[in-house]
């Protein structure tokens, strides 16, 4: 028998099978040791044969099976197969998206517990160890009252040497119990809520389907509810589900949900989990005893069987789209899954990405709808503040005159407040008022934001770390100005103006373990507070006594050099406006901008998703952008601008023969340099073109990229989420 490998190496040239001779219960999806070369490397057996096309004497037999179950079961070597279709992966790295390092490379092992009990009365074990034995005896008159004891701890008590001489006698017994390093997390009992007729609607429309439906319901519609019941579905049809959410944040409440609704069903994956956690969240589920999978994009992944349900929550959210190497996005993934396992997709949003309310509207997606929240609750007023006004009349501050007076009357109110803004640090940038200099990071191309806390200069690209300036090192002068201000900046600004608690969540509150979940429990039993944060608090989250959300700087993201600009805007004033009234409807909302006529927040004031997808898509219509076109982007990037450049203008080159191979359906190409020139030392030069959605042109334009060039790193992406 041949066992057809995949060599965990990432490189183009050993992207195929190299056939062994297979050990006698060697087994399809089986991590083995192989030789390779003059070395000793793992893979992956993908395939079993009776017979090869090689030369029999020179096949070598695998080394060693690493485990008696296959980690990689059928259903996620078809998912491997189907990321090197789709996305143009290589197979060793699409096993690498699929099975945690920690499993792949035994990082992380079982941990056990272990204990000892007695096996005799102290009468009997007397006479066999004899009085003398003053230490075995009082171990055994210990075990004897308490029953049982950790072992470790008796050996600290008494000595390991007298434990030991009585577990050799045969007096005493040594048990291992396996001992799960589960994510922290609180059960905080949930009650079971009695449908509304919409919901019930929801959920007979998809539960016991294989379509895949956009859930479109406005915040505060009851849309888990509706996941949680179609979940209870599956899960007594003896089926699994899995449950995506776009931010780490979430999943602290969701969990506590879910755990109250399925106790002891829920595994989490995300990537803050420690590896000893992760491994050990995996193979529960692995092994099938946790049958809900609730994560961020890689759980995905989870290798689960017999899957009854995918649910996608903020199907819009750019995060479902992997920025880095290997690129995938989870809606495809999560699509092939559904169909292997004839179960519904869902994807929930209240205010889903264009493409995926064009293909609901052309019926490629089942359309179900929420319009109303949970008890017809009113949405939250919007009021639209303009800030040039407000600078006119003398204000020259970065907060309104509303908006200082609605924090006033929340917290006389004893309620609590949320301010989004999305922006971290005190300042975004510090420049010489005197000569214009401005600190940039001397590996990217981009300033430095100043954080006062460290008092530091931080980027946010590549994390490098400077002094604080005093005055300016290029002419010396201490007229330093300091940019728009952020997170820490309005936290600072609050705590001067109202004494209550202030919390902050952004990247830099976070970074430490289960920093998502402490704040926003201790946000959660501060009555009055107020949370300041960027997108991580924008949606999802489910405060009840959240009677006010200000947006400060709504203009952040409305001017980026971004198609989907005006769409992110809208999706954000919406959702993290969602965020307010959410128990008794008296919620209200101030949105500071210096564009206050602009369609997106006309659109958005009154809830109005109808209307400005009917404006997006008739201007993307007519522009030529996704749905109506694909985007594809080549990044080159090196240590070197001069061998980017060559191989920028090589492929350059290669592609218009591509453009003149299809004409009028190729809409743009061209080659420039990245708007970000320069990311932890290496330049980046980037190819755009746009096209006639058309499978055949992709590959083209990715069969020109599958070259090897020595220190240049070559990426194509489909549809960015950022061209920076």
């Amino acid at each position: 028998m041949y066992a057809q490998v995949i060599v965990d190496i990432s490189n183009d040239a050993l992207d195929r099978v190299f056939d062994y001779i297979a050990l006698p219960d060697t087994e399809v999806g089986m991590r083995v040791r192989v030789p390779f070369a003059n070395r000793t490397i793992l893979g992956y057996v993908i395939k079993l044969s009776e017979t090869t096309d090689f030369d029999e004497t020179k096949i070598k037999p695998i080394i060693k099976n690493l485990e008696s179950v296959p980690k990689l079961k059928p259903e996620i070597l078809e998912v491997c197969r189907f990321l090197c279709g789709r996305f143009f992966l290589r197979l060793s790295d699409a096993i690498k998206l699929v099975l945690p390092s920690c499993v792949r490379l035994d990082k992380s092992k079982e941990q056990y517990s272990s204990y000892v009990r007695p096996l005799l009365d102290i009468d009997t074990a007397i006479n066999i160890i004899g009085k003398r034995a003053k230490s075995q005896l009082s171990v055994v008159a210990f075990l004897c009252e308490q029953g049982e004891s950790d072992y470790t701890k008796l050996c600290e008590m008494f000595s390991r040497s007298s434990v030991n001489a009585l577990i050799d006698k045969g007096i005493i017994e040594r048990t291992y119990t396996r001992k799960l390093r589960s994510p922290e997390s609180s059960e905080a009992s949930v009650e079971k809520n009695v449908l509304t007729d919409l919901q019930q609607k929801a959920v007979d429309t998809i539960a016991n389907n294989d379509d895949i439906f956009l859930l479109k319901g406005v915040t505060g519609s009851g849309k888990t509810e509706v996941y949680m019941t179609i979940i209870e579905k599956a899960l007594l049809q003896g089926k699994t589900a899995i449950m995506l959410v776009p931010e780490i944040s979430l999943t602290p409440q969701m969990m506590s949900r879910f755990n109250s609704r399925f106790p002891s069903l829920v595994a989490v994956l995300h990537s803050g989990l420690s590896e000893g956690e992760r491994y050990d969240e995996w193979d529960r589920i692995f092994t099938g005893q946790a049958r809900v999978v609730l994560g961020a994009r890689s759980a995905i992944f989870a290798p689960v069987e017999n899957l009854g349900v995918i649910v996608i929550d903020e199907e819009h959210d750019s995060s479902y789209t992997s920025e880095t190497n290997p690129r995938y996005f989870t809606h495809d993934v999560a699509q092939f899954r559904a169909r292997y396992n004839h179960c519904p997709l869902i994807l929930g949003s209240a205010t889903p990405s264009i493409e995926s309310y064009k293909k609901a509207m052309d019926g490629v997606y089942k359309l179900v709808e929420l319009p109303e929240r949970i008890n017809n609750i009113a949405m939250p007023k919007i009021e639209i503040v303009d800030m040039l006004s407000e600078l006119m009349e003398g204000n020259t501050s970065p907060y309104s005159k509303k908006l200082i007076a609605k924090l006033d009357e929340c917290i006389a109110n004893k309620k609590q407040a949320i301010l989004f803004i999305n922006r971290r640090g005190f300042a975004s940038f510090v420049l010489c008022r005197e000569c214009g200099y401005r600190a940039k990071c001397d590996d990217c191309e981009v300033s430095l934001v100043y954080h006062k806390e460290d008092n530091e200069l931080k980027c946010h690209f590549c994390g490098k770390r400077y002094r604080a300036l005093t005055n300016c090192p290029n002419c010396h002068s201490t007229n330093i100005k300091y940019g728009a201000l952020g997170t820490e900046r309005v936290c600072e600004d609050l705590k001067k103006m109202f004494n209550v608690s202030i919390f902050r969540m952004d990247n830099d509150t976070t970074r430490v373990k289960n920093g998502h979940k402490h704040i926003l429990e201790q946000f959660a039993n501060t009555t009055p507070s107020i949370l300041v944060g960027t997108q991580m608090i924008a949606k999802g989250h489910d405060y009840p006594n959240v009677a006010f959300v200000g947006i400060l700087d709504a203009d952040v993201s409305l001017y980026n050099s971004d198609y989907k600009s005006n769409e992110r805007t809208f999706q954000l004033v919406t959702q993290v406006s969602g965020r307010a009234g959410r128990k008794n409807g008296d919620g209200s909302v101030v949105l500071q901008t210096y564009a206050p006529k602009h369609y997106v927040y006309r659109f958005a004031k009154n809830y109005d998703y109808n209307s400005f997808y009917e404006k997006e898509i008739n201007l993307r219509e007519t522009t030529k952008f996704p749905p109506f076109s694909t985007i594809l982007r080549i990044l080159i990037s090196s240590v070197s601008d001069n061998r980017a450049k060559e191989v920028t203008k090589l492929l350059y080159d290669k592609a218009q023969t591509i453009k003149e191979k299809y004409g009028k359906d190729i809409f743009f190409l061209q080659a420039m340099p990245a708007p970000v020139k320069r990311i932890q030392t290496k330049y980046r030069y980037q190819i755009l073109t746009r096209y006639s959605p058309c499978d055949k042109i992709t590959s083209d334009f990715f069969s020109i990229c599958d070259i090897i060039e020595k220190d240049v790193s070559i990426f194509v992406e489909i549809n960015p989420n950022n061209l920076r």
